[in-house]
């Protein structure tokens, strides 16, 4: 299946359709996973594809998060903002598939 299919499946938009300042629910396959410091503490930046564009989440004060790796199709869902023409949810809820 492809990744543009498989969003819809799983109930949500595609990501270059999304609105900012919204409440968005976005899915894709990890495409990247990395700690940035941010004022002195980590966050775990986890960026994702869906084939209509790209998503960033950043889940402040973490290093790690069980099952969130390059390859995997997880669906993030918060408050969508854009940061230097990118998609940016900051501490989403996911669900792993």
């Amino acid at each position: 299946m492809r990744r543009q299919e498989g969003c819809s499946l799983l109930g949500a938009t595609p990501i270059d359709q999304v609105q900012p300042r919204s409440v968005g629910r976005v899915a894709g396959e990890v495409s990247s996973v990395r700690i940035v410091p941010r004022a002195g503490a980590p966050s775990l930046e986890v960026s994702i594809d869906d084939g209509h564009g790209r998503a960033t989440a950043v889940f402040f004060g973490r290093k790690h998060l069980s099952g969130l790796a390059p390859g995997r199709t997880v669906v993030f869902e918060g408050r969508v903002q854009q940061s230097a023409h990118r998609v940016v949810i900051y501490n989403p809820a996911y669900e792993l598939r």
